[in-house]
């Protein structure tokens, strides 16, 4: 098993302290993540993409570089690039320039997003999200993959004889799709045999395990072989205690906090509390030894080779409990456990592409 640390940059008072960092403040937390993660042996850390608060990560490209800078080998993921508003050009400008500021350490994954407040800000609706996402994909395979890229579709200005620079350091940019509620994400993946990530947070393990199913049938549809489809899982808050009840107990004000914001709401979780999301969903909030038998169970489900997990809204002394907990606690267990293929020397992540006989 390999692991990422991810942040989407949330910057609310902090639910116990009262603490509000400044903006400033929260890009230095955000690098200071980072680099503890590099430290503490994760294999990625991760920026989501926001447009609105309480969110700062607006430009996860920007915030990596800011990260590739200051580190040397952990890999970089977006988590999730929403493409279904971004003009295509501009992200195979802007990610191929980190790629090469990064020494070829981008991972990039992409969704539709699951704010609908970035649809009015960028042009479209959300009824064209799937459309739009599918083709601006299609798009940027082609201006990573091509020279002289002529092109024509629904979602901005024609192209005549484009060739973006630079040209991605990666040959190619490894992509992976960000899975949540639809199989028309798992779709996409299947199609072009690419991995995919499940958010794996809103909702119980069923919804997950259906969707990661759906692309594994897809696959082999597609020509793709499914016994090497590459999964990777988020996973809902952490924190670890010696018990689960002090777990609990601690965390219990931070899940309180970030399920009053509008985001939250909007994502319309169908746990009833705290210890139901805990007991029926995929937050790990436990002791050490709780948190790895839930992880061992969701692997048995899904077959993922990464978990990715976050300490958004914690103080930066619990964001450091908490992590470095995670990786002398958790993580060693696991990697025993659990074998992955991702983020090895030869890079396994992605699945080759189908040729026609």
């Amino acid at each position: 098993m390999k692991f990422a640390l991810f942040s989407l940059m949330m910057n609310l008072p902090n639910a116990v302290t009262g603490e509000t960092l400044t903006v400033q403040q929260k890009f230095q937390n955000v690098i200071k993540q980072a680099l503890l993660a590099e430290e503490l042996g994760f294999e990625a850390y991760g920026v989501g993409e926001r447009h609105g608060a309480p969110f700062q990560s607006s430009s996860p490209p920007v915030v990596l570089a800011a990260i590739a800078a200051q580190t040397s080998r952990i890999r970089l993921l977006t988590t999730v690039t929403v493409l279904s508003v971004l003009d295509p050009v501009r992200v195979a400008e802007d990610y191929a320039t980190l790629d090469h500021l990064s020494g070829g350490r981008l991972e990039m994954i992409i969704g539709k997003g699951n704010d609908p407040r970035h649809y009015p800000l960028f042009g479209i609706t959300e009824e064209e999200q799937w459309e739009s996402l599918a083709e601006r994909y299609e798009l940027l395979k082609r201006l990573w993959h091509e020279e002289n890229v002529t092109w024509e579709g629904r979602y901005r200005p024609a192209l005549h004889n484009v060739t973006t620079e630079p040209r991605p350091f990666q040959k190619p940019i490894p992509v992976w799709h960000g899975s949540a509620s639809s199989t028309r994400s798992t779709e996409l993946a299947a199609k072009h045999g690419e991995p995919i990530f499940s958010s794996n947070t809103f909702h119980p393990q069923a919804k997950y395990k259906a969707l990661i199913d759906h692309y594994r049938e897809r696959l082999d549809y597609y020509g793709h072989d499914p016994n090497k489809a590459v999964v990777g899982s988020g996973f809902g808050s952490l924190y670890l205690a010696n018990t689960p009840e002090e777990a609990i107990k601690r965390y219990r004000p931070y899940y309180d906090a970030l399920h009053a914001t509008a985001s939250a709401q909007h994502n319309q979780s169908p746990f009833k509390n705290l210890e139901d999301s805990i007991k029926n969903g995929s937050a790990l909030i436990g002791s050490p030894e709780t948190v790895i038998e839930k992880i061992l169970n969701y692997h048995a489900a899904f077959g993922h080779q990464v978990v990715s997990i976050s300490v958004d809204g914690l103080t930066e002394a619990e964001q450091r409990e908490q992590v470095e907990r995670f990786a002398t606690e958790v993580a060693p267990v696991l990697r025993r456990e659990l074998s992955s293929s991702v983020w090895s020397p030869k890079k396994v992540n992605i699945l080759p592409e189908k040729v026609n006989s």
